[in-house]
C-alpha cells in the first residue's frame, strides 16, 4: 500500500474514472463519508464486430481467460450473436484475474454450477495477471490450449508467461476502449476546483485510462493541476502513468495502491 494521504484543506473531491456503470455504488458510499464524488469515465467501451467464422469458440480450448468483466460480457455477446443461446462447454474452465470479475462472470448466466472458474481469492495480495498465474501454477497441470479474451490493448504478461511454459495461447480482442469525450460542463467543474486550489483525488484503474485523462487535462490547460492531485491506483504499474513525486508546482503527488474492488478502493480514499 502507498503512504496515507496527508489531510487536505477544503472539500474532499473524488473523481471516479472507471467505465460507465461501474462507479455509482462507490460514489454513493463516498458521498455518505463526506466526499464530493464526480463520475467522469476516462474510457468508453466499444464492442467489436467479428465474422462468425473468425470467432474463436470456447470448445476449442481447455481454458478461457477473461481479463475483466467487460471482456466476458463482450465475448459472450459475440458468441450469442454468432451461435444463439448455447451452453458453456462443461469441460472448458474459465478464469479471471480477481473475485470481482469472477462474480461478473457468474452473473452473466452463461455458466453452470459445475463450470470450473479459477481466480485469485479475496485474501490474495493482488488481483492481476501475476495473481492468476500463481493460481494456474497451483493446478495439477497447466492447460494445453488457452483463449485469452481482452480488449485491443492491454498487458501481454500472462499470455507471454503461458507461452514460455509451453501453452498454446490465442489472444482475442472482444472490445475496444476509446477516450471518453468530457463535456464543457464537466471540464468547467474541474477548472473550478483547480482555480480554488483544491487537489482532487483521482481513481485510476488502467494505463489507457491514465493516458486518456492526461490528454484531456492537457487540452483543457489543467496539466499543472493534475500534477498537484492525489491518486488511488488499482495496480502498482500505474504509478508511472500519473505525476510522480516532485512533478508540478504543488509538491509531491500522493499515491495509494489498492485492490480493484469497491471495498478496497473506498478504504483507500477514506484512510487517514
Amino acid at each position: 500500500m502507498g503512504p496515507a494521504f496527508a489531510a487536505a484543506p477544503g472539500p474532499r473531491i473524488a473523481v471516479l474514472t472507471r467505465p460507465a456503470g461501474r462507479n455509482e455504488t462507490l460514489a454513493d458510499r463516498l458521498r455518505g463519508a463526506g466526499w464530493q464524488a464526480s463520475i467522469l469515465p476516462a474510457l468508453e467501451i466499444h464492442p467489436l464486430s467479428i465474422a462468425s467464422e473468425d470467432l474463436p469458440r470456447p470448445a476449442d480450448y481447455d481454458l478461457v481467460v477473461f481479463v475483466s468483466g467487460n471482456a466476458a460480457r463482450q465475448y459472450l455477446d459475440q458468441i450469442a450473436l454468432a451461435d444463439g443461446a448455447v451452453a458453456w462447454p462443461a469441460n472448458v474452465a474459465a478464469a479471471t484475474v480477481g473475485p470481482a470479475s469472477a462474480l461478473a462472470l457468474r452473473q452473466t448466466g452463461h455458466f453452470g454450477a459445475n463450470t470450473t472458474l479459477l481466480h485469485p481469492d479475496e485474501s490474495a495480495p493482488s488481483h492481476d495477471s501475476e495473481a492468476l498465474w500463481r493460481v494456474l501454477q497451483a493446478q495439477p497441470s497447466l492447460p494445453a490450449r488457452v483463449l485469452l479474451v481482452r480488449g485491443t490493448q492491454g498487458r501481454d504478461w500472462l499470455g507471454d508467461t503461458l507461452q514460455a511454459h509451453g501453452v498454446s495461447v490465442t489472444r482475442h480482442a472482444a472490445y475496444q476502449r476509446r477516450p471518453a469525450a468530457w463535456t464543457p460542463a464537466q471540464l468547467d467543474a474541474l477548472r473550478h476546483w483547480a482555480d480554488a486550489g483544491v487537489a482532487a483525488t483521482w481513481l485510476v484503474t488502467s494505463g489507457e485510462g491514465a493516458d486518456a485523462i492526461r490528454g484531456q487535462l492537457d487540452s483543457a490547460g489543467l496539466a499543472d493541476w493534475w500534477g498537484r492531485c492525489r491518486f488511488v491506483l488499482t495496480h502498482p504499474s500505474l504509478a508511472r502513468r500519473v505525476p510522480q513525486a516532485g512533478d508540478g508546482a504543488g509538491g509531491p503527488a500522493m499515491v495509494k495502491i489498492c485492490l480493484p474492488n469497491d471495498e478496497s478502493i473506498f478504504q483507500a480514499f477514506v484512510a487517514a
